[in-house]
């Protein structure tokens, strides 16, 4: 359950204007001012106005101007009904939700080439507002100080906690792979921000889809399950299906750009390996066809508990495709030959592949586990009994 600062939690503006309320007897009376600053998302003690009439806190702060009474007045209530979040009292958190909506939306738009990069870019502002509004409710003054000045830029705002600066504080309540998951986004965002690249979406996807669901998690976990976004955010739908046509396409998408393959390298060889495994850090889902009898509440997914007989049975399906039978040229030989083709040689063997291009064909083989050495796969062994079978006068 999320927790809740306790004690006065009116923000200066608020203040002011209650003190105006107070002196243009609009409302008359301390029961009907309170009403304007309790929300859903956070309740004041009606103690708090009683003081503030009384001038026994915030002595220091002035009334607001007639003027801003107006405005507040005129643009109450300003909670959104969903939710309940004030957009002034709220506005970090507000922010927050709407910019990893956007993140989320902009990478599932259609004609875009370089969502990635525009997901990490928004889902960092995101998840800063996240944490801002995080300090501000356990009272964490998350401003930069030098000698306890609150430092500025040029302009004179004040400059505020970045992402990374946020994630290593002592109090950060985010779990340690939610930290891993956005340190390697930061790092990658560090990389595009000035540069250009090829796409990368494939292949940091597990990571993404890891940073949405961590950022709902943390919304329910430490602010509450109201202000989560799978109401906005519904399944996607797709127009393909993960056959084998198009695995085959997926594993030939380009290799990643040099800068941005070093600096992942780099980020995972120090983690261990139950780290990566974590899935606040990369999370990853198989998909297999549902067969059976519909039903007419028949979702498009299938939620199986980890652990469990059917999840087992996935487990073993998926680990049929992942660990394929491989084969050394010589063990190839060695089969066809006992299959009844005692001519057919490492040499014939040689000339078949180089004359296919077997090693470039997308599922024949790959690079075996010593440098220089290949492996075969079953569809290559298939290929070359049909091979022997063409030309069995020869090898026979």
């Amino acid at each position: 359950m999320p927790t809740r600062r306790r004690g006065n939690t009116l923000e200066k503006w608020e203040v002011a204007i209650i003190k105006a309320m107070i002196a243009a007897k609009q409302p008359s009376n301390d029961q009907d001012i309170l009403a304007y600053f309790t929300r859903p998302s956070r309740s004041i003690n009606h103690r708090a106005i009683a003081e503030i009439r009384k001038d026994l806190k915030h002595k220091t702060i002035k009334p607001a101007a007639p003027e801003e009474l107006d405005e507040f007045l005129s643009n109450y209530p300003d909670i959104d009904q969903q939710t309940g979040l004030s957009a002034r009292g709220d506005e970090l958190l507000v922010k927050a939700r709407e910019a990893m909506i956007a993140a989320v939306n902009t990478f599932n738009s259609l004609g875009l080439m370089f969502r990635a990069e525009l997901f990490i870019v928004t889902t960092i502002i995101a998840w800063t507002y996240f944490m801002h509004a995080w300090f501000k409710r356990q009272g964490i003054d998350y401003r930069y100080k030098k000698k306890g000045v609150v430092q500025t830029t040029k302009n004179g705002a004040e400059l505020y906690w970045e992402l990374g600066f946020c994630l290593r504080h002592a109090k950060c309540p985010l779990p340690p792979g939610t930290i891993k998951n956005l340190e390697l986004l930061l790092e990658i965002r560090h990389e595009i921000e000035h540069k250009s690249t090829d796409r990368i979406d494939d292949a940091l996807s597990s990571k993404l889809q890891a940073c949405c669901i961590n950022f709902n998690d943390a919304l329910k976990q430490e602010f509450g399950k109201q202000y989560a976004l799978e109401r906005r955010l519904p399944i996607a739908l797709q127009f393909v299906t993960f056959d084998g046509d198009l695995c085959g396409e997926l594993k030939k998408a380009k290799a990643l750009p040099a800068n941005i393959e070093t600096t992942m390298n780099t980020f995972i060889s120090t983690m261990k390996p139950e780290e990566q495994a974590d899935p606040r850090f990369a999370f990853r889902v198989a998909f297999i066809p549902k067969i059976g009898k519909p039903s007419t509440a028949d979702a498009a997914y299938t939620l199986v508990k980890e652990g469990s007989e059917e999840a087992k049975e996935i487990a073993h399906v998926l680990l049929k495709e992942v660990d394929k039978p491989r084969f050394t040229a010589s063990d190839i030989v060695r089969m066809m030959q006992k299959e009844g083709y005692p001519r057919f040689t490492i040499h014939n063997h040689t000339e078949l592949w180089k004359s296919l291009n077997a090693k470039k064909e997308t599922g024949y083989g790959t690079p075996g586990p010593y440098k220089g050495t290949w492996v075969w796969f079953e569809p290559w062994l298939t290929r070359v009994r049909a091979h022997c079978q063409e030309k069995a006068g020869l090898y026979s």
